[in-house]
């Protein structure tokens, strides 16, 4: 028999614990598994729920440092130009044509793209269809990657391959933020070069992009990037989409990745990592929003509205019989760090002994 070869591999379930499930008619009827973890502006992990160490694929969370590479390669990008090359757009007729105006300034078109070809809602290109390179959601970063290869002259034809000075630029980049090697660098859905990374690192990489947003004083792309984000939210993802609302409702940075990731920070620097280890995104903004709420940075009551439209409704027939929530796992560990925190009283005899 021929032995199997190892691969490196993210957490197990055994390391995972329930982040959300899904109750209907009183009923228990699924559990969404995963790790998480929420770190403080200093650095601190203020919570951490299952494996937050073993690597995983951050997928499209990486994209706003990827955009912030961007830049410091030199792409001349503007405000929503910035926006849609960090973000996942849907194809809409504004994102397609600043993705377009990204490539037209620097003298390319659309052939120079090398993200797959696909219909205007994302798919694989029909039969007999080529499909279009502008219409992945990947396009913007790929026009700013691009971009910053006409300005910093090097060549366009190799721009994704591992070893192009550009994608050198991009890991150090998330290296120097992240704070953290990556074990591996792979590659994404877009074909671009990834870099796997533990949840912590993904947390750190977070807090320093949302405390960077319209600070003068934080690295100047990162600040960009940020404050482009929170500016033109609409490029990130699309209007009535999450990424989209949460940083429109409540000014918390969102970029969600596929297989489950998420990542969320504060114009505090306060930031959540998250990945449903079945790949699954649908508790996912539940999950990441009450985690910034168990830990003080967003206050609930401004969620009222928001969670609901981010979140699907258990029906049965015409009638809500049910509801997506978090696990009781999360709901212990937010009680233990309110326990954990000192009171107003307390602080005060503090003062008072001193």
């Amino acid at each position: 028999m021929t032995p199997t070869t190892a691969l490196l591999q993210t957490f197990s379930s055994a390391d995972a614990v329930d982040l959300a499930q899904v109750e209907r008619s009183g009923f228990v009827e699924s559990r969404h598994v995963g790790s998480a973890v929420v770190m403080g502006p200093d650095g601190e992990v203020l919570l951490s729920l299952g494996d937050a160490t073993t690597p995983i694929f951050p997928r499209s969370t990486l994209k706003p440092f990827q955009a912030a590479a961007s830049l410091k390669a030199g792409a001349p990008l503007q405000w929503d130009q910035i926006a849609v090359a960090a973000g996942s757009h849907l194809a809409t007729d504004e994102q397609l044509e600043s993705v377009r105006s990204i490539l037209t300034k620097v003298g390319l078109d659309e052939s120079a793209l090398q993200c797959p070809r696909v219909d205007r809602r994302g798919r694989p290109a029909p039969e007999g269809d080529s499909g279009s390179r502008l219409h992945y959601n990947c396009s913007g970063k790929h026009a700013a990657f691009l971009a910053a290869c006409v300005e910093s002259e090097w060549d366009t034809q190799s721009y994704l391959d591992p070893d192009h000075p550009l994608q050198r630029t991009v890991l150090n980049t998330v290296e120097e933020f992240a704070r953290e090697t990556p074990a591996l660098v792979g590659v994404d859905g877009c074909g671009a070069p990834l870099a796997a990374l533990s949840l912590t690192a993904l947390a750190r990489l977070f807090s320093t992009l949302g405390a960077s947003a319209y600070n003068i004083q934080a690295d100047a792309r990162l600040a960009t990037v940020a404050t482009a984000m929170l500016d033109y939210p609409e490029y990130v993802h699309a209007q009535g989409k999450a990424n989209t609302l949460v940083m429109e409702d409540l000014g918390v940075i969102a970029k969600l990745g596929a297989e489950g990731v998420l990542g969320l920070a504060t114009q505090d620097g306060v930031s959540v990592a998250l990945k449903m280890l079945d790949g699954s995104g649908r508790a996912n903004n539940l999950v990441g929003l009450e985690l910034l709420v168990a830990v003080g940075a967003l206050e609930r009551s401004r969620l009222e509205g928001v969670v609901d439209r981010l979140t699907p409704t258990i029906t049965g027939g015409d009638d809500v019989v049910g509801r997506l929530a978090v696990s009781p796992v999360v709901e212990a560990a937010a009680a233990q760090f309110a326990a954990s925190k000192p009171t107003t009283e307390d602080n005060t005899e503090s003062e008072e002994r001193g």
